[in-house]
């Protein structure tokens, strides 16, 4: 639009000047030969030879040309050129903006289905509209994708979490109901075993409430500076043990300034889950690779495993609430199948991003972008 109004002035320009130009050169073209030189020269240098210069002038010329106001016969020849040129500005305005509103209708018709209950809809870029729709449409279609998202939790998240709850509940119950009936011995050893049944509930209630405030935006970060090296070290010394027992083995490296600006412990609980994920359910691969590097202001975070991997349809439900790939990530090895969902989490409260994808030669590569310092 802001072309056509343009394009409209300066043909208008162009209509005015041609038309002056002409009208000018008719009026010399009348003239005798000496009097059209002579006003030809003056025109070069009109300082001194005012007077005569305005003398010939008032002679060849017609006053109403230099009189102000709507009686100026310029102005018909300025309304003459808008006149011809709005048919040209219709079609040419009709012409762009056809892109534009076929891709506001397709948005519109998406964001109708959408209100419909249908989150599985994607809007599409038709043609080259500007980057403000493409833009837009990216929104949309991010939008759609994470209302596809929540109501698959939802649908699917009541019968897990009854799931989850249920099989330690009924164990510490039936541990309890057991020692409150005589068939096992009331000391602390049974105590423990309800203990921990009883812990995995309270985890697994803690794990819920930390999505829930994520997901609202309440989630409470601290803001200290601390070192990403100096973090995954200790996050590996921690899994020592289990790495070793698992038949794998962990390689560090570090690049550039690490230094980071946020929640230490929630930042070392998304390194702990993404190694985990690799000694749980990708020991068979024998390595776990994690490589830090700053970009920019940013660092960029890698967690890299040479395990079965995942099937590229089920890369886009990895982050989802307790879903676990059928094959790779079983129910047998452990775990909610909140880890993934929770270090994602924790990555957008600080501003960052966690992507999921299959490395090249086999294997799962996560990688986590966080800023080095949000404002958060």
């Amino acid at each position: 639009m802001s072309a056509l109004a343009f394009g409209a002035i300066v043909a208008v320009a162009i209509g005015m000047w041609g038309y002056f130009s002409l009208h000018d050169q008719a009026i010399l073209n009348r003239l005798p030969p000496t009097e059209r030189e002579e006003i030809l020269r003056l025109r070069t240098q009109p300082q001194g030879n005012e007077e005569r210069l305005w003398s010939l002038i008032r002679q060849h010329y017609a006053v109403e040309q230099f009189v102000p106001g709507l009686s100026n016969p310029d102005w018909l020849i300025v309304g003459a050129l808008a006149v011809c040129e709005l048919p040209f500005l219709v079609l040419f305005g009709v012409l762009a903006s056809r892109t534009l509103s076929r891709q506001f209708g397709q948005v519109a018709r998406s964001a109708r289905r959408v209100a419909g209950g249908d989150f599985r809809v994607r809007a599409t870029v038709h043609g080259a509209p500007p980057r403000e729709m493409v833009e837009l449409t990216g929104d949309f279609n991010d939008m759609a994708a994470k209302l596809e998202q929540y109501e698959r939790e939802l649908s699917e998240s009541s019968a897990m979490l009854a799931h989850e709850l249920r099989t330690p509940l009924n164990a510490a119950m039936g541990r309890v109901q057991g020692m409150l009936d005589d068939v096992f011995p009331r000391d602390m050893a049974q105590l423990a075993l309800v203990h921990r049944q009883l812990a995995q509930i309270n985890r697994l209630v803690g794990d819920l409430h930390l999505l829930s405030l994520a997901r609202a935006g309440q989630l409470r970060l601290a803001h200290e500076p601390f070192s990403l090296s100096e973090l995954v070290r200790e996050r590996v010394s921690w899994l020592e043990v289990a790495m070793k027992e698992a038949g794998v083995l962990a390689t560090t490296s570090f690049g550039g300034d690490l230094t980071l600006h946020g929640d230490r412990d929630r930042v070392g609980q998304v390194l702990l889950v993404l190694m985990e994920n690799v000694v749980r359910h990708a020991a068979m691969g024998g390595v776990l690779e994690i490589r830090a590097t700053a970009v920019d202001r940013s660092v960029e975070l890698v967690v890299a495993d040479r395990g079965s991997g995942v099937a590229d349809e089920e890369l886009p439900r990895l982050l989802d609430r307790f879903w676990r790939a059928d094959q790779s990530r079983s129910r047998d090895s452990g775990g909610s199948g909140l880890g993934l969902a929770i270090a994602e989490a924790i990555c957008r409260a600080h501003a960052g991003t966690l992507v999921l994808a299959p490395r090249e030669g086999g294997g799962l590569r996560a990688v986590v972008t966080l800023p080095k310092r949000f404002n958060g």
